[in-house]
């Protein structure tokens, strides 16, 4: 492998100072919207958010992950369909009691209408190994990885101008399914990504304090 020079300038402290409190001020924005227009929304923007969550750091650069960008209004449906076909046995059978309590503060339920309403979804999967024909090359540290990399992609779609919805209906084979992916993929997370439907509400979030999520030593 080759290195090259990195490039960096050291910025002055109120530069730094002014910078980091500019992207808080912008991430205390950033909301997981559940009420989507159908407004088109120019593809060129996604595709860069996709490259920017591609710059993520991973084990050994391994880059574990793979996006799936849909747009097409039938495999949409499709993809709704079996969501909440899953989602309708979780919230009716498969979640304890104490989780249902904790989700009724957000009034969600079974019914996934964004799937469809929202002008795309992006399906994250995660590479649990490579494939080079029938060899199969192990990845380092996937989960760790391909959230790091989520992360940048929801931020990423956040300073576009755009909501999302990191959505996980349990279990997502059926992505796998639907979207025809190699059997090294398994499906890791569901963003639908557009605007907001006009007037849309959003619950008021009480987040904890540095001083709850962080010690200094």
């Amino acid at each position: 492998m080759e290195f090259e020079k990195l490039q960096f300038n050291i910025l002055d402290e109120n530069e730094m100072i002014s910078r980091s409190k500019s992207f808080l001020l912008s991430a205390l924005k950033r909301r997981s919207v559940r009420e989507f227009s159908s407004k088109k929304v120019p593809i060129g923007v996604i595709k860069n958010t996709i490259k920017t969550a591609n710059l993520a750091p991973s084990g050994a650069n391994k880059q574990p992950w793979h996006f799936v960008l849909v747009k097409n209004k039938i495999i949409k449906k499709q993809i709704r369909k079996a969501a909440e076909k899953e989602e309708k046995e979780f919230y009716g059978h498969r979640a304890p009691k104490a989780w249902l309590k904790d989700l009724d503060q957000f009034k969600t339920n079974w019914e996934k209408p964004f799937l469809e309403t929202a002008p795309y979804l992006i399906v994250v999967f995660k590479k649990i190994y490579d494939l080079s024909g029938i060899k199969k090359n192990k990845n380092y540290y996937v989960n760790e990885s391909v959230g790091i990399a989520s992360g940048f992609l929801l931020m990423a779609l956040h300073n576009s101008g755009l909501v999302s919805l990191p959505h996980t209906p349990s279990p997502m084979g059926f992505l796998e399914r639907i979207l025809k992916r190699p059997k090294n993929e398994k499906s890791f997370l569901l963003i639908p990504v557009g605007y907001p439907l006009k007037n849309t509400m959003v619950p008021t979030l009480n987040k904890k304090s540095f001083k709850e999520i962080c010690n200094i030593m």
